[in-house]
């Protein structure tokens, strides 16, 4: 039994089911309908383009436009481990960190792949490459980002036993010894329980694809068993590296934990915005007047300032 082709209609009426999770969401005031709905075009747009462009790259095979396919899609992975993180490292190491750990992990694990265990002639076609890219990067994008966003987590939290640790004489790895196995053991926890369902609780997305396009059951099996060991060490490699470098720079040169002062003022600046903006709105349903005044000014202007907007309202 060949490939079954799906039409417009067949997508249009699969797409249903999403509006009905809309309707849902809006009918329990969950609040996520938009967001639903918003995910549900952008994956649409997102993967017809992609479409596209594989087909002119499968037709070309051009080494210089799969190297440009490539590299965008290291910089959004990149983007996405940065986006996925709470606390941030400040400046280019926010995004520089994150990028080169993925960069390392899927684009070595894939060259591996591809020339050594696949052995595709040329090495870049992009019918190989593009696909086992796309997974590596996924991965190890999600690894990455759970493992850097753990490490600054727990390295913000801990704050005060790491100096107290440093004051005691320990080393910058040795006072973030076991943030940074916590942080590891995070990253790596999606893929291990990935790996240990596989076939069991799902059949994972390459074999699926495969065994729908045709495949025999055992190639299916076969490559989707390639694809997670790769995943795996991709994944590893990338959280490994990532968080290294990241539990490097919460240190500076003399051994002394980085205080992102930046982010500190964001974070109070945040704060404050919303305690304003829930002050405001409760003082809206109470009918009272909400006039922010700032304290540098003299009180009779404050109070001028007041009624004359009060009596601007009436």
């Amino acid at each position: 039994m060949g490939l079954i082709l799906l039409s417009p209609f067949d997508l249009a009426l699969a797409s249903v089911l999403v509006l009905l999770l809309a309707a849902m969401s809006w009918w329990l005031h969950l609040g996520v309908e938009r967001r639903v709905l918003i995910a549900a075009a952008r994956s649409t747009v997102q993967l017809l383009l992609v479409g596209l462009v594989l087909k002119v790259l499968f037709e070309q095979t051009h080494p210089g436009l799969v190297a440009l396919m490539a590299l965008f899609m290291l910089a959004v992975a990149g983007f996405e481990a940065l986006q996925r993180q709470k606390r941030r490292f400040r400046g280019p190491w926010g995004y520089g960190i994150g990028s080169f750990s993925i960069f390392v992990s899927s684009f070595g694990v894939l060259a591996l792949a591809l020339t050594v265990i696949i052995r595709v002639e040329p090495w870049y076609q992009p019918q190989y490459l593009i696909p086992l890219l796309g997974m590596l990067l996924g991965n190890a994008m999600s690894g990455v980002a759970i493992a850097l966003d753990g490490l600054t987590r727990g390295a913000w939290d801990a704050r005060g036993p790491i100096e107290a640790r440093l004051l005691a004489g320990a080393t910058w790895e040795q006072a973030i010894e076991s943030i940074r196995r916590e942080a590891l053991r995070s990253g790596l926890i999606p893929i291990v329980n990935a790996m240990a369902t596989a076939g069991l609780v799902n059949l994972p997305g390459m074999m699926t694809g495969q065994i729908l396009a045709g495949s025999p059951p055992m190639e299916a099996a076969k490559y989707q068993l390639l694809i997670m060991f790769l995943i795996s060490a991709g994944t590893g490699l990338g959280s490994v590296l990532a968080v290294w470098l990241g539990s490097r720079r919460l240190f500076d040169e003399r051994e002394r934990l980085r205080l992102d002062s930046d982010h500190v003022r964001r974070n109070y600046l945040d704060e404050v915005a919303a305690f304003r903006e829930t002050y405001q709105r409760e003082c809206f349903q109470s009918g009272i007047d909400y006039v922010p005044l700032d304290t540098s000014m003299p009180f009779d202007k404050a109070l001028l300032e007041y009624l004359l907007s009060r009596r601007a309202r009436c």
